[in-house]
Formats: C-alpha cells, sequence, structure tokens
C-alpha cells in the first residue's frame, strides 16, 4: 500500500470495523498518529494509524487500561510488564471468586442453625483473605522484645497461606482463625507462657531461636508419621529451654521441664485450625511448628523414667 494514501476518520473507522467515535477518543488522547490535515481541518490518517487503531483495540480487548496502552505505544518494553500486571490482577480476581463460590458452598450445605454464626465468620474476612489479623496475633503474643529478624521469621512459620483454590472447609478453618486472631490476647487459650513474663530471668530470644532448630529437625519424623522418641530433636529442644534459663540440660532440668510444659498455657485451637486450612488432599499434612512442639513434648515424657500425662507446650 502507498504511504500516500490517507483516510478520514470515517473512513479509518470503517477499514478497522470501529466507530467514530472510538476512533476520535484514541485520536484525542495522542495514541493514533496523524498524517495530515485536510484544506477544511480535517484529520487525515495513513495505514500506521490503521495498524495502531488494530493493536489499541486488541488490548483494550484483553481489559488493558488506557494508560497501560500509551505505555505500550511509546515504549518496547512496557507490553511484557502490563501483561504480567494483568496476569497478577486476574490471579487475584479469581482467588476472590473462589474463595466466594466456596463460601457459598459452605453457606449452602450446613444447617440453618450453623448458618447465621458461619456467615458471621464469613463477613468478617475479605476476598482473598488477608493474613494481617494472624500476623498481628503472633506479634502482639511473642514476647517483647524479640529481635525484628527472629519475630519475622516466627511469623512467617506461624502464619499459613491461604490456599487459591479452597473448599468449603478451609473457607471455615480461615474464617475461625480470623476470629480467634482478631480478638484481644486474653482468655484461658491465649494465656501467655511463663518464658514471655519479665522479671522472670529467662532468655526468650534463645529459646525461640532454639525452638525454630529443634522444630526443623523434628519435622522429617512427623512427615513419617513417626512416634515421638529421644534424638537429636529432642536434645535440641530441650537444649533451647536449659539455655534460656541459663542451666544445663540435666536429667534433673528435664524433669522439671515436664512438669513445667504440663502446666503451661497452649493455644492448640490454633495450630488445630492451620492444619485444618493447610492439610492435603492426601498424605499427612505439612507439621506445624504447634504439632512440632507437641511431638517433643511427648518426646521428653516419653524418655522420663516415670509415669504422667503428655506434656504441654508453651507455644
Amino acid at each position: 500500500m502507498s504511504g500516500d494514501v490517507t483516510w478520514s476518520i470515517g473512513e479509518l473507522a470503517e477499514r478497522a470495523g470501529a466507530t467514530v467515535k472510538t476512533v476520535r477518543f484514541y485520536s484525542d488522547r495522542g495514541l493514533l498518529p496523524e498524517a495530515a490535515r485536510s484544506g477544511g481541518g480535517h484529520r487525515r490518517y495513513g495505514p500506521e494509524a490503521l495498524d495502531r487503531l488494530r493493536l489499541i483495540r486488541s488490548l483494550r480487548t484483553l481489559d488493558v487500561p488506557v494508560p497501560d496502552v500509551g505505555r505500550v505505544l511509546e515504549q518496547d518494553d512496557a507490553l511484557e510488564d502490563v501483561v504480567a500486571g494483568k496476569l497478577r490482577e486476574l490471579g487475584s480476581q479469581l482467588t476472590a471468586l473462589r474463595w466466594r463460590e466456596a463460601a457459598l458452598r459452605l453457606l449452602q450445605d450446613c444447617t440453618p442453625e450453623e448458618r447465621a454464626e458461619r456467615l458471621s465468620l464469613i463477613g468478617a474476612v475479605s476476598t482473598p483473605p488477608s493474613t494481617a489479623a494472624l500476623a498481628g496475633f503472633w506479634r502482639r503474643w511473642l514476647p517483647p522484645r524479640l529481635p525484628a529478624r527472629l519475630v519475622a521469621a516466627i511469623v512467617e512459620e506461624a502464619v499459613p497461606q491461604p490456599p487459591d483454590d479452597p473448599t468449603p472447609a478451609q473457607v471455615l478453618a480461615f474464617a475461625r482463625l480470623h476470629a480467634f486472631t482478631s480478638g484481644p490476647c486474653t482468655g484461658e487459650d491465649r494465656g501467655q507462657p511463663e518464658v514471655h513474663r519479665s522479671g522472670r530471668g529467662y532468655r526468650p530470644a534463645v529459646l525461640y531461636d532454639g525452638l525454630r532448630e529443634a522444630f526443623a529437625l523434628a519435622a522429617p519424623d512427623l512427615r513419617a508419621q513417626r512416634p515421638p522418641h529421644p534424638g537429636e530433636a529432642l536434645d535440641c529442644f530441650v537444649s533451647a529451654h536449659a539455655r534460656a534459663r541459663g542451666a544445663r540440660g540435666t536429667a534433673a532440668f528435664r524433669h522439671r521441664l515436664g512438669a513445667q510444659l504440663a502446666a503451661e498455657p497452649r493455644i492448640d485451637h490454633y495450630w488445630q485450625l492451620v492444619a485444618d486450612l493447610t492439610s492435603p488432599p492426601y498424605g499427612p499434612p505439612e507439621p506445624t511448628p504447634g504439632a512440632a512442639h507437641d511431638w517433643l513434648c511427648a518426646a521428653l515424657d516419653a524418655s522420663l523414667p516415670r509415669t504422667g500425662s503428655r506434656s504441654r507446650q508453651p507455644a
């Protein structure tokens, strides 16, 4: 086609299968190059404008905003960024829709007596769901003056990521987690263990660093569903408690530790909900810090030459 060919705004619209209003809209925003003006001052467009108009309409069909269309037209490397941004946006929208669908199924499949409570729980959760309340709970629950890097690591390990495509049961588990962590850090289920209380001579940072290491060592046994037993993980667990108290992990210390852990407050409800939220459909669940702590407390009990109830975790 000759480069001298030009069209009026109506002719360009007809060739592109668009309306004159559409062509004028993009032209007024500088997205369509004008080849010339007629003697009467009317716009004339060449083949480049037709190519651009087709590209613009393709991008708009994909719901790319007009400002981003302008970026693509002006910057050679902008298309990749724009496409990546749209994919992230669509992913978030799809996740929100899946959560709403699962929430509706949860309401559909429950009894009338359950529906009011579940509706209240679900109504407090955004879609897609935010874990801000869970992270805030842990920052309030942990002892004060822990190093920031340790707090960040504990929060990352303790706060589960909601699935992108949840089941109704997972929606309910997350809604209950959100309700549990949104309230004040008080009550029997959320009581603070002794190590969190100031003026007792404990070094909480030493304890929590050691606990994280012990949990990692116990994780393979939990995944393999092995019963609690003495070994490196238990030794690390006891050592963490001993070093936090400036003591040695002697047999007498282990006896005292077992008795203390048995009497400590627990947040079992939190960990059970986390397991409900994150358990895969097949195979054993990925061990949570709470499950690892339970396993280590049971291993401590089993290692002591006495009979007693299973110890309790501090977290």
